[in-house]
């Protein structure tokens, strides 16, 4: 039997470092594998993307699509996540459940800008859920279960 101070990698399993630079003996001394002069052999190389002056293939091809800065950030959960917590026993039914007790029921890591609901799954338990938005699926879901689904988003008025 062998004992752990005498445990070892199989012989020939692991290889030492490759140390270039280091003299003739090496094998990889004076250039160290880089060729001979040039910028190429040189250390902070810029060279991805140079076309020797001619326009660059990224800067010649379309540009789409947009981002939106002010795009809001939200934590998604599934009904199915929500039920199953539920059974575990991390999310108490008979209290109201926002995206704090999400949060501590380890159901979502973080709430970002707001949570919100999507509908996939089916949910038994009859929960009060505060929330940002909600798919409507999830609401009619939600509904269903006997529980109810307050929603913070703002409502824009029509005109």
């Amino acid at each position: 039997m062998t004992k752990l101070n005498e445990i070892r990698d199989n012989e020939g399993a692991t290889k030492n470092r490759m140390r270039v630079g280091r003299g003739p003996g090496s094998g990889k001394g004076k250039t160290a594998g880089r060729g001979v002069k040039g910028q190429k052999s040189r250390t902070g190389v810029s060279l991805l993307g140079f076309e020797g002056g001619q326009m660059p293939l990224y800067m010649r091809m379309p540009k789409r699509g947009f981002n939106n800065p002010f795009a809001l950030k939200l934590a998604e959960v599934n009904l199915w996540r929500l039920q199953d917590a539920v059974d575990a026993g991390k999310i108490d039914a008979s209290k109201p459940v926002d995206g704090a007790a999400l949060v501590a029921a380890g159901v979502i890591r973080r709430e970002l800008d707001g949570v919100r609901v999507l509908g996939e799954g089916n949910l038994t338990a009859k929960l009060d859920l505060t929330v940002w938005s909600a798919s409507a699926s999830a609401v009619k879901a939600v509904e269903a279960a006997g529980g109810t689904l307050i929603q913070k988003r703002p409502v824009k008025a029509e005109a």
